[in-house]
């Protein structure tokens, strides 16, 4: 490799190739007539500590138990079935992309439907099930990626993100390694919760191409649906204390 091949190799490491990249033309470009959604990051059911990453090979998914990443936008998702969820992609009764104001059936507040309180679904659980969509992109890639957390893993993700503001920063200021433990609840039901910890933080010059493509994610969030991922609903029918709201802790 000649010297200025090297120079540039190492002025391109981290973040800083997304200098030269536009998701919003990517997609108008690139991504004409076909889906234009985010593969997914699976979180799976039964206690696993694997993570499901898209690889090479979209039908053969690497299976890695952790990961880094920057993570871009991140927001909730409530969605309200009136008959039990099966699987598929059907849209839920009500749902919400904001966890302020649900759009359907019920619909209104989101704070004061009776679906979103604790103790109206399974096991002391929400009938409206409460989830957080997180928008990733690691190190090496142009091209955003999508992590969907269950309800068990939601106060984990709240107090991680809680540390980060103590200490001034945001959530797109520094690379978090994510990673699962298994838990078990009260009933004996296994599940995998999620785990974030700071990898290190970004560079000015990639704090900055990273926060244009966060507000260029934030945008196109709107347009992804309420598919939820499969193999992950096990981890919502968790026991939650109908006094407190809270998961019960799991067992050791």
């Amino acid at each position: 490799m000649a010297k200025n091949d090297k120079a540039l190799e190492v002025q391109k490491s981290g973040y800083l190739q997304l200098a030269d990249f536009n998701m919003n033309e990517a997609m108008a470009e690139e991504l004409d007539g076909l889906d234009g959604g985010f593969e997914r990051i699976k979180i799976p059911s039964a206690g696993s500590t694997v993570f499901e990453v898209p690889g090479e090979n979209p039908n053969e998914p690497d299976a890695v138990k952790e990961f880094s990443a920057v993570i871009l936008y991140h927001h909730p998702l409530f969605a309200y079935y009136k008959d039990k969820y099966t699987g598929g992609s059907n849209p839920p009764d009500c749902g919400s992309f904001d966890g302020v104001t649900g759009e359907g059936n019920p619909g209104g507040s989101c704070s004061k439907c009776p679906y979103n309180q604790f103790g109206s679904g399974e096991n002391g659980s929400k009938a409206c099930k409460n989830r957080r969509r997180i928008y990733v992109l690691r190190e090496g890639e142009i091209f955003p990626l999508l992590l969907s957390l269950p309800t068990g893993s939601l106060k984990e993700f709240s107090r991680y993100i809680k540390r980060l503001l103590s200490k001034g920063k945001k959530s797109n200021s520094v690379v978090t390694r994510f990673s699962l433990k298994k838990a078990v609840n009260s009933g004996g039901i296994a599940y995998s919760q999620a785990q974030f910890a700071v990898d290190r933080n970004l560079t000015a010059e990639e704090y900055a191409l990273i926060s244009r493509l966060s507000e260029q994610v934030k945008a196109y969030s709107k347009h992804i649906g309420y598919e939820v991922d499969s193999g992950a609903e096990a981890a919502d029918e968790l026991n939650v204390d109908p006094e407190t709201g809270e998961v019960i802790q799991p067992l050791k």
